[in-house]
């Protein structure tokens, strides 16, 4: 009968466990967010991104949340130009870079499981590696010095029409030793080669492809159900994934590097992203002190205007709110995410026409987190930190 009551007192003990690390963080919202309020800007977002539509060319989808809330979303134009399939926010994109901040994750993960420590040397995990001196945080914060695998792959991957793997590339680099940009940890330099070496380290110490982990640690527990990683079954799902495009909306192929991931290489949409976005205020992936380091900055070279910190930018906004995001450019597609914790928003764009039309992003900031009258900044301070204005 003990052991009974025991077992019993450990299965409760364990499921109080997992409703904590469920349990969201919460944010306090100002009296001025009403339900007309949030209709309000609803209206004013709506009328923006139908004006880059109509006047810039935009194609894509897109999704804005504050505090918790959804405020828009919307899809404007094609998933494909010549078939002239609706996009809409249930459509795949390619995220490019914004790929990174999910090798972060699956990196912190093995990391508080006591699976890997993040100073130790990219050789324990990878004996093929060729240089020393290198090590998993200098991968994640862009550090390492390692050259370019898209650029020196061009030169040693004999057929370019043979899919390259990140086992490959690994094997390039062990047999040709590419050269360094730089020793180590001297400075910054934005390395996709860092994020396709930590995929292989997550394939290394789970024991599984680096595909399988992300499915099943991280979009399926999400309930992301549509979201997944390039394979050459993609065009399987014909309709369901918008295609890339040139500027000038010319169909774009993938090709031989599409099959190397970590740097890129996740689909996603943007309802999918609004769950990894809210996912993220909760301790169900990692703990919350275990997260806050990814939104460290790590820049030690006198650059103020942003920092990066484990597969996420660091940038001030007008505002004065500290936000993380991520941008991707990649064959067709240019993608952008960004998460203000101060009010609990995110605005989330994806396109597949790089036509520069998502540099409207700027403006969209300073429409979202306008800078606070100077008497205001000087005299009152929300709780986070950042002067109160209007719109939060």
């Amino acid at each position: 009968m003990s052991s009974c009551r025991e077992a019993g007192k450990e299965e409760q003990h364990g499921a109080n466990k997992d409703e904590s690390r469920l349990e969201k963080q919460q944010v306090q919202v100002p009296a001025w967010f009403t339900p007309d309020s949030a209709r309000e800007l609803s209206l004013q977002l709506d009328s923006m991104f139908r004006k880059l539509y109509r006047r810039n060319g935009f194609n894509g989808t897109v999704l804005v949340t504050k505090y918790d809330k959804v405020l828009y979303k919307g899809a404007f134009g094609y998933t494909d130009f010549k078939e002239k399939d609706t996009l809409t926010t249930s459509t795949a994109f390619q995220l490019a870079s914004v790929s990174k901040q999910f090798t972060a994750m699956a990196i912190m993960m093995l990391q508080e499981q006591g699976k890997l420590q993040y100073d130790d040397s990219v050789q324990q995990y990878l004996p093929e590696f060729p240089y020393k001196g290198v090590t998993i945080r200098q991968l994640l914060t862009h550090r390492s010095g390692l050259g370019n695998y898209t650029y020196f792959s061009d030169e040693l991957w004999p057929d370019r029409s043979k899919p390259i793997t990140n086992r490959d590339v690994l094997q390039l680099m062990a047999t040709h030793q590419p050269p360094v940009y730089f020793p180590p940890n001297t400075r910054f330099d934005y390395s996709n080669t860092g994020y396709m070496l930590l995929a292989t380290i997550v394939s290394r110490v789970s024991g599984m492809p680096f595909a399988t982990f992300l499915q099943q640690r991280i979009f399926k527990p999400l309930h992301m159900t549509q979201t997944f990683t390039y394979s050459k079954n993609l065009a399987t799902l014909t309709g369901k994934i918008a295609t890339g495009h040139t500027g000038g909306r010319r169909k774009r192929s993938p090709d031989y590097l599409d099959t190397v991931l970590g740097d890129k290489g996740i689909y996603s949409t943007v309802e999918d992203l609004y769950k990894w976005d809210q996912a993220l205020y909760t301790q169900q992936l990692v703990k919350h002190e275990t997260l806050q380091e990814a939104f460290t900055g790590s820049r030690t070279e006198k650059r103020k205007d942003e920092d990066y910190g484990f597969g996420w930018r660091i940038v001030e906004l007008a505002s004065g709110d500290t936000a993380v995001y991520h941008g991707g450019l990649w064959h067709g597609y240019a993608t952008y995410l960004l998460r203000n914790p101060a009010d609990h928003s995110a605005i989330i764009v994806l396109s597949n026409v790089p036509n520069g039309s998502i540099g409207f992003l700027k403006e969209l900031k300073k429409f979202l987190y306008p800078a606070a009258p100077a008497n205001v900044a000087e005299g009152r301070k929300t709780k986070s930190g950042a002067a109160a204005n209007p719109r939060g």
